[in-house]
Parts: structure tokens; sequence; C-alpha cells
């Protein structure tokens, strides 16, 4: 009988009944708590022997690994031995062809490496009178060859002395063509009333060559109504105060592609920074001092109660204890230092096995904070960081002389003062009024009693500004660059120009910031076929793709008529480097760029070995960014891999991802779309000791005939590819 018919019958049920419910619903409670703890125990006996044979297969796996890990280290580094080798042996033949070829070269040209011959064309030509602007370019041109030449040779690093000398001639070069400029700019003025405009009564004239723009004018009319003059063929403009209108004034804009300005200031700032370094590390060991002494404070207390001898006998001790301190020191930084080194020089030790014998040390480097190298050591914020800021399209030279004396004819002869003064500055504002508001900081007076100066510059043609560029003048006296003097700058992005206003006349450059395509948002390195591959970089401003093939690259961008000059050419790297950072497009770092760019850290000697094994495999292996890289820690590297031998791009399905640290790489489970990160091993794979052997695993026999023909200039081409772009630290 059911409680229905109970209910039907009495309408309440008995209290039997109840009983008998209640007991029956136990029974069933009971019933179902014994069957969900056997399911339960089932399940954990289940789980728990599918971790132990996780873990014996684990164990198996890492067993294996350690048994032939030192085979793999030591196939690895004599890959990457010999093809360095190879890359040196070449690298010396073309440095002694290159030398053999300037040798033989016959132009009339100096050696600028020869001091005898560089230092009498620079005496000859002190001496030369010519002041013919179309003849004194074409002198100009051939010296700033031979300061190109100069810098490769200063790239070279050279022994110290013959650096100097070769520095020394550089900066006498740079000072000698910019006076040489002022001869020619003098020589134009002095026959500025022969060449006047019947229109405006003044002269105006553009004279160009590859190297320079130079636009001149001089105020022969004097009329109190002119406001400025633009000198439309080469976009160039500049607006005068009244007062300047009425004086006999040459103004001068002189515009130099190249840049014989900024190095001055990055190599006083580059002596600051060695300089706070110095004062950091004499500050760290002040501040250790006082701790070794307090605690052999503590041990002549502690021993206080002993004998006399005994104390003697401690004395001496202590002495011994502080110079083993400082030794332990000292070998501590002295083998952090040689460490570093071979880490970073990756040529005779592969990255993998120095990363594995650091990654024991790990916690206890970890536990020491780390200096921060200061980044700008000027205490006045409107100095240009030149790590932060970059130069681009030379320098603008904007000056204002005093007009030499004009020709007259008199009687049918012609007469003109000479003066043996040269070329003079017209001092805007005045000596006198810069010295009386020096003095009195009463800047708004003499700023109403000396205007500024306008001027307005057409961006150059050869350079991508990414963003509005910043504009700062020459400091000749602090050798920098400054802000503070730029005011009411109007930038128009559609006709890519920029005005603005100074307090003075003075040398001015454009700016935009260094790392302004950094962090990257993504990229990929994709084999295009033998010893070929392309490299696509995606910023938040722009995407640039490199092209590798061979040891020659050649840069693509979508739309940018600026970079006319360099796209769908090829180039070495080295040119490619530094034509695109002269050309407004970095996504090159330096040892800085951590201190301007929020980095997703990464063990660099994890990092770097990373890079090599890439290049060593990128005819055959494509490699993207991935999320996950960010979410595996400093001491991990997490990316996407796959054998790609066709043209084309990567399917989405065929990525897999990997797994490197110190010790062992590891092919994962998971998948980029993956929902939260697991490092579970895929199936079917094991651990290897190297990224290389790890891809090897699954490498096709076409993909290993690739590798196998991989060119080493090809090699060593990409590396330095990644290398200098960190993508791995750097997105």
């Amino acid at each position: 009988m059911d409680a229905k018919s109970a209910k039907k019958k009495g309408g309440r049920v008995s209290k039997a009944e109840k009983e008998r419910l209640q007991k029956e619903e136990e029974e069933r409670r009971l019933k179902e708590e014994e069957e969900a703890r056997l399911i339960a125990e089932r399940e954990e006996q289940e789980r728990l022997e599918r971790e132990r044979k996780e873990e014996e297969e684990r164990q198996r796996l890492e067993l294996k690994d350690r048994e032939r890990r030192e085979d793999e280290l030591n196939e690895l580094r004599f890959m990457l031995e010999e093809n360095q080798n190879a890359v040196n042996t070449w690298e010396a033949t073309c440095k002694q062809k290159a030398k053999w070829d300037r040798y033989m070269l016959c132009d009339g040209s100096p050696n600028p490496a020869v001091q005898p011959e560089i230092n009498t064309f620079i005496s000859l030509w002190k001496e030369n009178p010519e002041v013919q602007i179309q003849p004194l370019l074409q002198q100009c041109a051939l010296a700033l060859r031979l300061t190109d030449e100069l810098d490769l040779l200063l790239r070279e690093e050279p022994a110290p002395s013959v650096a100097q000398l070769y520095q020394d001639t550089l900066l006498s070069l740079q000072s000698l063509i910019h006076a040489k400029h002022q001869q020619a700019t003098e020589e134009i003025l002095k026959w500025a009333k022969a060449c006047s405009e019947i229109e405006t009564g003044n002269m105006q004239t553009v004279v160009q060559d590859d190297n320079i723009t130079l636009c001149l004018w001089a105020n022969l009319n004097k009329n109190p109504r002119f406001k400025g003059y633009q000198f439309k063929e080469v976009g160039l403009g500049f607006e005068l105060p009244k007062q300047l209108a009425m004086s006999d004034i040459g103004v001068r804009i002189l515009h130099t592609h190249y840049d014989h300005l900024s190095h001055l200031s990055q190599k006083a700032q580059a002596q600051m920074r060695k300089d706070a370094r110095e004062e950091v590390n004499k500050e760290t060991t002040l501040a250790e001092t006082p701790k070794v002494l307090e605690d052999e404070e503590e041990e002549v207390r502690g021993s206080a109660e002993q004998a006399e001898d005994e104390l003697q006998s401690l004395k001496s001790e202590r002495k011994k204890s502080a110079v083993s301190v400082h030794s332990a020191k000292e070998e501590r930084k002295s083998s952090s230092l040689k460490e570093r080194q071979e880490g970073e020089g990756g040529q005779t030790e592969t990255g993998m096995e120095g990363v594995a014998s650091s990654g024991e040390g790990t916690d206890e480097a970890d536990s020491t904070p780390a200096v921060v190298e200061p980044v700008i050591d000027s205490t006045e914020v409107h100095v240009v960081d030149l790590q932060q800021y970059t130069p681009l399209g030379g320098v603008f030279y904007f000056d204002v002389f005093r007009l030499p004396p004009q020709s007259h004819t008199v009687s049918g002869w012609e007469m003109r003062e000479l003066l043996d003064t040269g070329l003079q500055v017209f001092p805007y504002p005045s000596e006198h009024s810069q010295v009386h508001s020096s003095a009195s900081g009463t800047l708004d007076e003499n700023n109403t009693q000396f205007p500024p100066v306008g001027v307005t510059v057409a961006l150059p043609d050869t350079v991508v500004f990414l963003e509005e560029p910043q504009v700062a003048c020459w400091d000749p006296v602090g050798q920098h660059w400054r802000t503070d003097c730029i005011t009411e700058t109007s930038y128009n992005a559609e006709a890519r120009s920029i005005s603005f206003k100074m307090e003075s006349f003075c040398a001015f450059t454009l700016l935009q910031e260094t790392y302004a395509n950094m962090p990257f948002q993504s990229w990929e390195l994709r084999p295009l076929g033998q010893d070929s591959a392309l490299l696509t970089i995606t910023t938040a401003l722009t995407e640039v793709s490199i092209t590798v093939k061979g040891n020659q690259c050649m840069l693509h961008m979508d739309e940018v008529h600026e970079l006319a000059h360099l796209l769908g050419k090829w180039m070495s790297f080295s040119a490619l480097q530094t034509a695109m950072r002269h050309a407004g497009v970095n996504i090159f770092v330096n040892e800085y760029s951590d201190k301007y760019v929020v980095v997703n850290a990464k063990d660099p000697l994890i990092e770097h070995a990373v890079y090599e094994q890439m290049a060593l495999v990128s005819s055959a292996f494509a490699f993207s960014w991935s999320k996950w890289n960010a979410q595996c820690g400093q001491e991990h590297l997490v990316l996407q891999v796959c054998e790609h031998l066709e043209a084309g791009f990567v399917p989405k399905k065929a990525w897999s991802l990997y797994l490197l640290g110190a010790q062992r790489t590891q092919h994962l489970k998971m998948t980029e779309m993956s929902s939260e990160f697991s490092p579970e091993l895929a199936e079917g794979t094991e651990f290897h000791s190297t990224f290389l052997h790890m891809l090897r695993d699954s490498m096709s026999p076409e993909g290993r005939a690739r590798v196998g023909h991989s060119h080493h200039l090809y090699i060593h081409t990409v590396q330095r590819l990644l290398y200098t772009t960190r993508m791995l630290t750097f997105s």
C-alpha cells in the first residue's frame, strides 16, 4: 500500500506507515551514498593509477632525456661552431678584399685609414681658396664619403688608440665640411645685390644636391611690411619680426640630409651614464661595508669573555674574514661577468647549455635585487634623451647673418669693401638683451621686445613619421638637443609639414619616439624555400615584413611612398638595419630598450638559445607569436611552430605549441585556442634538451634535407634578425 492509497482510505498516514516510509527513504539514501562512495573510490583509484602511470612515463622520458642530453648538446654546439667558423672565415675574406679594393682604388681620394693621406687631404682642403658653390659641394660630397668610411672602420671596434685617431679625423672632417658651407654662404651673400629679383628687390636662392638643401634670402629692400618668405620648391619657409625686416641681414636655412650633431650628444650622455653607474656601484660598496663590519663586531662581542690570547687570535681571524668576504664577492662578480659574456657570445658554447648551467642558481640570483641603470642622467627635463627619441631627416641649420658689404659701381669701376672677419652672425635677441633677461628673469618683457621667429618645414620625403614629430633645437654649449625653446607648434598631416616658432636662430631637428612600434602585437617567421624566409611583425602603427634570401634582406611595407628608396631592394642586413632606422621604421632593440618599453621579461640566455636554433631550421619550419608566452613565467618561452614546406600562409590548425626552458623542450597538448594554460605533454612525444632535437622528432625527410643544406650565411642573417628584434620579449 503506498502513500496515495493510505491517504485515500484514511485521509491520513499512520505512524507505522510513516516509519516504514522513513526507513525506505533512509535505506535508499544509504544505498545512494554507498554507490557514490564506491564510484568516488573507483574514480580516485583510477586517477591515482593514471597519475602513477603518467609519473612513471614522465620519469621514463626524463631519464631518457638525461641519458641523451650530453649528446644533443654536443651536436648542437658542433653545428653552431661550424656555422660560426664559416661565417668568421667569410667575414675575414671580405675585409681583406675590401682593404685591397680600397688600396687599388685610383680615384684620387685619400684612404681615411692611412693617417698621412687623410691629414694631407684635410690640410690641402683647408687652404683651398675655392668658394664657388658647385665645386665646393663636390668636395663636401667626397668628404662625406670619407666620413662614412670612418664610421664603418669605427664599427669594427679597432684598438682604442686607433679608434681615437679615427674619431679625431671624423670630427675634423665634419667641422671642415661645416666651415666650407659657411664660406659658400658668404660668397653667395656677397653677390646678393647682383642676383636680386626685380619684383621683391631682395635676393632668394636655392641650391641642392644629394646631401644638402641650401636656402638663402638677403634683405636688400628692407620693407617694414615684410613678414616672411617661402621657398616653395623645397617646402621651407620662415617668418621674421619687424626688427629684422629693417636690418641688413641674410637668412639661411641649410638642411643637411645627414646629422653631424647628435653623436656629440650621444657621447656626452653615454659618459654621464657611465659616471652614474660608477656612482651607483660606489654607493653599493659603501652600503655593504657597514654590514660586514657589524657582523664582525657581533663576533667580537660574543667572544669578549675569552682569554686575551683568544681575543687576539679572534682579531687576526677577523681580518682574514674581511679579506675572504671581499675576495668571495669579487670572485662571484668576476664569475657572473664571465658567464654573461660567454652566454651573449653564444658561439663556442650553446645557449641551452649555458642556460642549463645557470638555471641551478636561479633562486639565489632572483633573491638579489638588481641595480637599475639610470635611463637619462640629465636633471633638465627638456634635454632630449637620444635613447628614447631619434632625430630623423637630418639637421636644419637656421641662421641669420650680417649682410656682407655689397659692390657699388662708380665711374665704371665696381668697388666692394673687403672684410677679413668672415661670415658674421647677427645676434637675435641681442647679446645685451640676453644678459639682462638672464639677470632679471623678465622673460615676458624680452619676448615682447624680441618676438620669436617662425619656421615652416616640409617633412623630408625619405622619412616615415608614424606619429606627429617633435622639434628640438641644438644647444651648442651643453652639446645636446632641447625642446623648451620651441613654441606654437602646428602639424599638418595631409600636407606633411610642421610650423613652429623659436626664441632665436639655431639648428633644429625633427624627433620621433624610438620605440613607437613597440611592443609588437604579433609576429611570424615563415620559410619561402631553401635559404629563404619572411619575417612579418605587426605593430600598433604599421606592419613590417623583411624577406631574407641568403645573406641579403628586402623590406616590404604597404603604400609608403616615403620608403621608395628602400622597398623592394636587396641589401645586407647591416645596411637594411641602418636604412630602416634612418627612415623612421625602427623594429630593432638595444641594451636600453626595456627601460622604455613594457616587455614580457624572459631569461636572455634561454631567449638567445632559442633564436640560434630557430635560425637553424628556418628553411623548413614556421614560427609565430603565442598569447601563452606571457603566462608561462620568466624562465620559459611558448611559441607556435609548424613544419611548412609549401608556398603560402600557414593554416591555423597546423600550428602546435612548444614550451621551452633551460633544461628541456616539450611539445604541448594544448593549443592556442585553449581556455587555460597547461604544461601537459602532447601524446606520443618526448622531452628533449634542445629545441632542434625536439623539432627533429616530427621533421619530414624533405624538411631534414632543407635544414641539412642551409647555408651558413643565411643562418647567420636570420640569427642577427632575431637577435636584434627580440620578438619573444618585445611582444
